[in-house]
Parts: C-alpha cells; sequence; structure tokens
C-alpha cells in the first residue's frame, strides 16, 4: 500500500529547493548590509516632500507688476530654509531677484527652520511674463524636486 507511506512521509522540502532558500537569503541579506555601509542608505531617507501650492495672482493682463500669493495648499510641512521660489520675471524690474529661499519674501514671518504648512502663504511681486517654480532643497543641496509651479497670462 503506497498510500500509507505517502501519508505518514515527513519530508518537507528537496535539498535543492533548500540550497536555493539559503542562497537567496544571503543575496538578500547581503545588498541590505551593502546599502547601509555604502552610505546609500541615507539617500533612500532624504526624499522630497509631498506637497501642494497654489498661486493667485491679482495683476491685470498685459500690465504692470503686480503681487502674486503662493499658499501652501497641503501635504508635508517644510521647513522654510528648504522651500525656494525661483523664476524669472522680465517685467519686475526693481522687484527682489527670484530665486530666494521662501522666508525672503512676505510670509508672515515664517523663517529659517520654522515649518512652512498648509495655510502659510508667501508674496512675491512679479509682471504678466513670469515664470516661478516653488522648489524643495535637500539637507545636502544634492537633491532637489519642483513643489509647484505658475506662468504668468503672458508667459
Amino acid at each position: 500500500m503506497e498510500l500509507k507511506r505517502l501519508l505518514t512521509d515527513d519530508d518537507a522540502v528537496s535539498p535543492v529547493i533548500g540550497v536555493i532558500l539559503m542562497v537567496a537569503i544571503t543575496v538578500i541579506l547581503a545588498a541590505v548590509i551593502a546599502t547601509f555601509v555604502l552610505g546609500l542608505g541615507d539617500q533612500v531617507s532624504n526624499t522630497a516632500p509631498q506637497a501642494s501650492f497654489g498661486f493667485d495672482w491679482d495683476g491685470e493682463a498685459g500690465g504692470g507688476v503686480d503681487t502674486l500669493t503662493i499658499s501652501h495648499d497641503g501635504g508635508d510641512s517644510i521647513p522654510a530654509n528648504r522651500l525656494y521660489v525661483r523664476g524669472s520675471d522680465p517685467a519686475a524690474g526693481t522687484s527682489p531677484s527670484i530665486g530666494q529661499n521662501w522666508g525672503q519674501y512676505n510670509s508672515n514671518g515664517i523663517s529659517g527652520n520654522t515649518e512652512v504648512s498648509a495655510g502659510n502663504r508667501a508674496q512675491i511681486d512679479v509682471g504678466p511674463e513670469a515664470e516661478i517654480d516653488v522648489v524643495w532643497q535637500s539637507q545636502n543641496n544634492q537633491d532637489s524636486a519642483t513643489l509647484g509651479d505658475w506662468q504668468g497670462p503672458d508667459a
């Protein structure tokens, strides 16, 4: 009776499958250790925040320099010194250069390590030809991500 021997057989996995599993576990473990030894583990945790920014320009199409209000609409809080307003504005003339961090603009006292969170706003004087980006810059200045962008009606 082969059926009786089949029911009492205690062998679980063949030796070949066992060796393959041990090699796979060893390779995965070596990859994880190498990632942290080579310093790649720091880069994994240095990911860009997820945030949404809104833009409201109160200017009239075709003339002058008016105010662009940039608002943090939701998502992660971001230190003000990691958040930059960059872009170009041919019509700005005397307004500050576009490329400073969030706290340099009229931002209700938010500067330095203060967190920019939902509801916070910054204002910048721009004309209808301006193109503005809100950019996050990493602590080591090696990584950046554009979190929002705006183009004027004449850009």
